[in-house]
């Protein structure tokens, strides 16, 4: 039987609902900035503050679905080594309290994204859509379940062009579903070897084995590196960002990804990519060190691109 909810301050309700809501994975909206960083954007005041609202209003509605999968999955949760501490497994948020959260963050978020921009609205309408799909049915569907994983990344880096009117390239968006799926499978590889009876945390995974995800892993690896190769040195992509060295940043892009791999595979890391960037120093060097160089290519080098 779950925990009876019992009579808490609201200060301690509302660090419950933001606990649920996980703010160590709002990282992930950071996706929405990559329109403004390509589109030569980010020095322009306006530009800049419509993006970190994109972002706001991602955070609000991705803490929203993370609080109705941890409702839904409340039971399962509590017999996990670490999700049972989650604040609705825990007893820590009552099932009342947490509904209320969640029709005020997803109803609040769309009202103000319709309110700024219809377009990107209806991306974050789509993006909550398929989420909540995600969280009550598509979660257990073989392969469909990472394949939403990387449509939400999409949706966000879609969403944060819109927010600020500027054109969404097809590299962009193939970039993100590659680079998503390939961090996507590394997770649901860090599952299988982790949890004891794995299937009964999470259904999807008695339709996966270890063999089957590294070659899926591969896959994705060697297209993510070489789409990304091809985007630095496209003709088209050089026109619009007005730089011919971006393919200086391939070596950053092959660190990263290698580096997650021997997460994943020297240390049993990788199962919450979100923690990995923000505790493995290599990987959040990298990461810097890549927004450094574009910065430096698009900004210094050749200010003025207008595209992403």
């Amino acid at each position: 039987m779950p925990p009876e909810e019992t009579r808490r301050s609201r200060p301690f309700v509302l660090a419950a609902v933001v606990s649920a809501m996980r703010p160590r994975q709002w990282v992930k909206n950071l996706v929405v900035f990559a329109a403004l960083l390509f589109a030569g954007r980010l020095t322009d005041r306006a530009s800049l503050l419509a993006a970190v609202a994109a972002f706001v209003l991602f955070c609000a509605t991705s803490g929203a679905i993370y609080i109705v999968n941890d409702l839904a999955d409340a039971e399962r949760d509590r017999h996990h080594p670490v999700k049972s501490r989650r604040p609705i497994a825990s007893g820590d948020l009552g099932r009342v309290s947490a509904i209320v959260a969640v029709v005020v963050l997803l109803v609040g978020a769309l009202l103000t994204a319709f309110t700024m921009s219809p377009p990107f609205g209806a991306v974050l309408l789509t993006y909550a859509a398929l989420n909540l799909a995600y969280s009550f049915r598509l979660k257990d569907v073989v392969i469909i379940d990472v394949m939403v994983i990387a449509a939400g990344f999409v949706l966000r880096a879609v969403g944060g062009g819109l927010m600020i009117d500027v054109e969404i390239s097809t590299w962009l968006v193939l970039c993100t579903i590659l680079l998503s799926l390939f961090l996507a499978f590394c997770k649901r590889r860090q599952e299988l070897e982790s949890l004891d009876n794995a299937e009964a945390h999470r259904t999807a995974l008695k339709d996966y084995s270890v063999e089957f995800i590294d070659q899926m892993i591969n896959v994705v690896t060697a297209s993510t590196v070489t789409a990304y190769m091809f985007y630095t040195v496209s003709p088209e992509v050089e026109s619009k960002l007005h730089t011919q060295y971006l393919y200086l940043t391939v070596p950053f892009v092959l660190y990263g990804i290698f580096r997650y791999l021997f997460l994943v595979h020297q240390r049993g890391e990788g199962g919450n990519p979100t923690q990995a960037l923000l505790t493995d120093r290599p990987l959040l060097l990298c990461v810097a060190l890549y927004v450094i160089t574009v910065v430096v290519l698009l900004y210094v080098a050749h200010p003025g691109t207008g595209s992403t």
